[in-house]
């Protein structure tokens, strides 16, 4: 008898969760519950087909998203659930390259390099190769390297198929490259994808072993599979054929990272035997949305027809407003959440999309002149802030003495008389004696060369590392090896040291990450300090991005896949930003466009509002281009055209020209939400307006623009 949840489903998700053996794709529209029929599903193979959670592999892309949903299926099922898999790609790449490396000559404890890892390996690489990183770009090296590894062409096949100077000069690169990360026992992001399906290539036995203990793969979000990725998923499901992908091509945004939905498109002919359903009705957003959503998409030819719907009906019409440039679109925005805001929605439920991150600058400015809060998703990341990498340097340097990238970074972190050159030595040193970096860091007593303060600043660093590795092994709980690494390394005194504001928020930063290594000791099965290093070699960006009252979402269209809010603006939607510049002339890039409006588009739950600007200043240059295509794919009756002029009492900004403050004078004091009480020392025009000299007894003198600062009179 079938279990009672499933009367939760509408008939066509239930016939998807109740489809027997067999390849299964569901192409789930926006808001269709695609993720309840991928929970359900797994709930439905456990409870009424008896088949073991140890069978059962199911994969997401953000481990976010991975734990919220086992954490449904326990709801469903009870405590059996935690038996299965359920991760992101990478993350079950690990867990089997950590039994399987040895295969190809990995030690089992590889280390996993992020892309700034990545980055500065590819740079070395340069060096050894004496080339110049000014014409052959680091980062455009490693794009390619990635984009080589996500379609399975190692470094042999892609200098065979090098048809120009760059592909052949990057052939170079990619060998050297790869043979530094054999050297150093690592994996980068791409190879532990790209590795995983080389073993289950050469080694039929290691295949075998793992198609027989997963007899069902569930696979969400299939459209931002690359080729890497939807190979692997072949091959494991290789022998039962019981596939489940969940999937929409009208939501394929992300071919810039090597994802393509041809693996959607062609999953019928890889799959001869394949069932379609399709999900259509919506549960998130209005009709009115819904029709404007519908009517965009369907101007596309690559996709599997399907038209929204929900139940509900109406809802507001979508609001348009012509903005006179940037300036004022932002402060037009900033004026209307604060009257939803007045109205009872919650600032975190009211996002701001944007094609580029360029053009969240004007719109933080406004912001904080009108002292809305506000987030930022997409700036610089918490795991990218260079106080936390070089902390994890040290961790990462002490469980694996063959990673050089770590070894290096930490032994400058903070620096102690080990320079470039001193390195350059070491790392000769360790190749020619076949040795890894952290033995030669050991016997640098035997390095020629070497100067003597770089030889006590080396065995300085041994030490550190061999009190960490210690704290590691002894199973100390790794927020106090966090705390130990600063403190033994002297990294936490040196920032203290400086007393600036910079610093104090450097020092903030690496409490947070004693913080995330506190939650970690606290939830993790077992916890240990490589499991610590793995799992934050393998968090995101989306699931960084916080869910409680933190104010006005800022992010790109890309950023906000997956998410939903019931207010949302979308704006610079003209022809040359939105569609970008780069699609105008290509139609697969323009129907990516478009299906990144439809992605926005459909993130709205109530409210829907869609602005551009009459002339708009971006990239170092003033434009005056026509409104987006997508505005006049909208039908005309869905849309309230906005007045065009707008009182802006509430931000003090007016258009045409920034207010300047007149309640401000030469010896005043005043107060900064951050800084606290400073004087104001100076007042000078500029060009933008009135700006400020301020001391302020914290951090020093600051310059300040006195129309946009949060700036008060003290009492």
């Amino acid at each position: 008898m079938p279990s009672t949840f499933l009367e939760d489903l509408n008939p066509v998700q239930r016939e998807a969760v109740e489809h027997g053996d067999g390849p299964v794709l569901v192409v789930a529209g926006a808001g269709s519950g695609k993720t309840k029929v991928l929970t359900y599903r797994i709930a439905h193979l456990i409870r009424d087909r008896q088949i073991s959670p140890f069978a059962i592999i199911a994969i997401t892309f953000t481990n976010k998203a991975a734990g919220e949903m086992k954490q449904r299926v326990a709801q469903l099922v009870g405590p059996v659930a935690n038996s299965m898999w359920v991760s992101t790609f990478h993350s079950a790449c690990v867990r089997i390259m950590r039994r399987e490396a040895p295969r190809l000559g990995f030690n089992s404890s590889f280390s996993i390099y992020d892309s700034a890892d990545s980055e500065r390996l590819i740079k070395l690489c340069l060096k050894e190769l004496n080339l110049d990183p000014k014409r052959w770009p680091p980062r455009g090296i490693q794009a390619t390297i990635s984009d080589a590894k996500n379609k399975l062409m190692s470094a042999g096949l892609f200098a065979d198929f090098a048809s120009n100077p760059w592909e052949q000069r990057v052939a170079d690169v990619y060998r050297e490259y790869e043979r530094r990360l054999e050297e150093a026992s690592a994996f980068d992001f791409d190879d532990l994808i790209m590795r995983c399906v080389e073993v289950f290539d050469r080694f039929p036995e290691a295949l075998a072993y793992y198609q027989e203990r997963f007899s069902h793969v569930l696979i969400d979000e299939f459209q931002d599979t690359n080729h890497a990725q939807a190979r692997w998923a072949t091959l494991l499901a290789g022998k039962w054929h019981n596939i489940f992908v969940v999937g929409d091509v009208d939501q394929g945004i992300y071919a810039f990272r090597g994802a393509t939905i041809k693996n959607i498109l062609d999953f019928e002919r890889d799959w001869p035997d394949a069932r379609v359903i399709t999900l259509e009705q919506n549960y998130r957003s209005t009709k009115t949305i819904l029709d404007a959503a519908n009517a965009v998409i369907e101007n596309n030819v690559m996709r599997k027809p399907k038209s929204l719907w929900t139940a509900s009906v109406g809802g507001e019409p979508i609001t348009r407003y012509h903005a006179q440039n940037e300036h004022d679109e932002a402060a037009w925005i900033a004026e209307e959440v604060a009257k939803l805001r007045d109205d009872g929605m919650r600032l975190s439920d009211t996002a701001v999309f944007y094609r580029t991150n360029a053009q969240s600058r004007v719109l933080e400015e406004i912001f904080a002149k009108t002292e809305i809060p506000y987030k930022v998703v997409g700036g610089v990341r918490f795991y990218e802030r260079k106080e936390v990498k070089d902390i994890l340097a040290w961790l990462r340097g002490a469980t694996n003495p063959m990673d050089s990238v770590a070894i290096q970074r930490a032994a400058q972190a903070p620096r102690r008389g080990i320079g470039d050159t001193s390195l350059g030595r070491l790392v000769a040193f360790a190749r020619e004696n076949g040795i890894g970096l952290g033995d030669a860091f050991a016997r640098a007593e035997e390095v020629p060369g070497l100067p003597k303060r770089a030889t006590g600043g080396v065995l300085e660093v041994v030490r550190i590392f061999d009190r960490i590795r210690t704290a590691g092994e002894d199973g100390f709980p790794v927020a106090d090896i966090v705390q130990l690494a600063w403190d033994a390394s002297g990294y936490m005194n040196e920032l203290q040291a400086e007393r600036t504001f910079e610093s104090l928020s450097r020092q903030e930063n690496l409490r947070e990450l004693a913080g995330v290594a506190g939650e970690y000791d606290s939830n993790a099965q077992d916890a240990s300090l490589t499991g610590f290093l793995e799992q934050i070699a393998l968090i995101t960006d989306t699931d960084t991005v916080e869910g409680e009252e933190a104010g006005v979402t800022f992010m790109t269209l890309h950023n906000a896949k997956g998410l939903e809010y019931d207010a949302v603006f979308i704006v610079g939607m003209e022809e040359g930003v939105f569609p970008h510049i780069r699609s105008l002339t290509d139609p697969e890039q323009l129907e990516e466009e478009r299906r990144l409006c439809y992605v926005g588009i459909t993130r709205a739950r109530q409210r829907l509002y869609l602005l551009n600007a009459w002339t708009r200043s971006l990239w170092g240059q003033v434009g005056h281009n026509p409104p987006s295509r997508f505005l006049a794919e909208v039908p005309g009756e869905l849309i309230d055209e906005a007045e065009k002029e707008r009182s802006l009492d509430r931000s003090g900004f007016k258009l045409g020209s920034k207010s300047v403050p007149d309640q401000f004078k030469v010896g005043q004091e005043v107060e900064h939400p951050r800084w606290g009480r400073g004087v104001i020392l100076e007042l000078a025009r500029s060009s933008i307006g009135l700006e400020a000299t301020i001391h302020f007894p914290a951090v020093g003198d600051k310059r300040l623009d006195l129309t946009l600062a949060p700036l008060k009179p003290a009492p």
